[in-house]
């Protein structure tokens, strides 16, 4: 499967354009010309081989909404097994800003998780993640490979990349978090060289692998990373912080230590860690309110205090994906 960018570039190329628009209908005006313009020439190149091609447009609504998300699912299952390749981009011609993915980075981590895929490879114009922007600095150095994304790791990455492109290497990086949380390799490599896929394929050491959570989530943990805006944020201490990433554990409520927003049973929460960065998601197993009653005690005390205990979890392990 092909994610790809360059519907609004392709129609700016086509309106003879010096730059790339700036308001929402100019874009999208842009895109409803590119998107017929790019399919065209994916149509041509994939034909060459002897394969068919599928446009498939989608925001972030498609893949938030349960039911479209599974009908999308199905949708590309059904294409990958007649032998047709999708190109999915992000339907820029309808999108704002709520239901958009942002850019092709993410959008490609997500339709990775979405079909189940053995491996996610990001090509851009580098050789992968160095220990600097190589552009600027000659001595940095490939990093072959990443166990795990770092803060460090995140501090590498630099700004955006060219003027038509809305990513760089930090969305990359952020794709790569959420696409190793699904359970799937990342490679990030150069699109500038020929037979760079190929050559990951088989195993090469080209670019930069991502390696993945030793699990796959499952399906229903993953929808939850395509939500739109979660709900609500509880905010967790060090140690609770370390049970839910490293340990596998559930949220209890005495390692809450603040609840912001108001929220119902079943809701969609962030959770975060003591410096606010998101290290999870999950649904909600009290409101708002009973959540600041009973944050920071024993499990045993839930009934006392709320007067019930359905759960013993703010969230269970089973209703949560682990995001860093």
């Amino acid at each position: 499967m092909l994610v790809t960018s360059g519907a609004v570039g392709a129609g700016v190329g086509r309106l003879g354009l010096q730059e790339k628009p700036r308001t929402l209908p100019e874009k999208q005006a842009a895109a409803a010309i590119g998107q017929g313009l790019l399919m065209h020439m994916y149509e041509k190149f994939f034909s060459d081989y002897g394969l068919l091609v599928a446009q498939v447009l989608l925001t972030r609504d498609d893949l938030a909404d349960r039911r479209r998300y599974l009908n999308s699912r199905h949708t590309l299952a059904a294409l990958l097994r007649l032998g047709v390749v999708p190109v999915v981009n992000e339907n820029d011609t309808v999108a704002v800003d709520e239901i958009r993915f942002g850019d092709n980075d993410t959008l490609s981590a997500l339709v990775a998780g979405l079909i189940d895929a053995d491996i996610l490879i990001l090509l851009t114009d580098t050789g992968g993640l160095f220990t600097a922007n190589p552009a600027v600095d000659r001595g940095a150095t490939l990093l072959p490979c990443i166990p795990e994304i770092t803060p460090e790791i995140e501090a590498l990455a630099g700004g955006s990349g060219s003027a038509w492109s809305t990513g760089g290497m930090t969305t990359k990086i952020q794709a790569a978090r959420l696409a190793t949380s699904f359970g799937i390799p990342v490679v990030i490599a150069s699109g500038l060289e020929g037979g760079q896929i190929s050559a990951i394929l088989r195993g090469e050491g080209i670019g930069t692998i991502f390696l993945p959570r030793e699990h796959r989530a499952h399906t229903r943990k993953r929808w939850l990373a395509y939500a739109p805006a979660a709900q609500g944020q509880v905010q967790v201490d060090a140690g609770a912080a370390r049970a839910i990433g490293r340990q596998g554990k559930s949220l209890l409520p005495g390692g809450v230590t603040a609840v912001e927003g108001e929220f119902d049973q079943g809701a969609i929460i962030s959770i975060v860690d003591p410096e606010g960065k998101e290290i999870a998601r999950g649904l909600a197993n009290y409101p708002a309110a009973e959540i600041r009653r009973i944050q920071g005690r024993k499990t045993k005390e839930i009934g006392e205090i709320l007067g019930y205990k359905d759960y013993d979890e703010i969230v269970h392990r089973d209703n949560m994906i682990v995001l860093g």
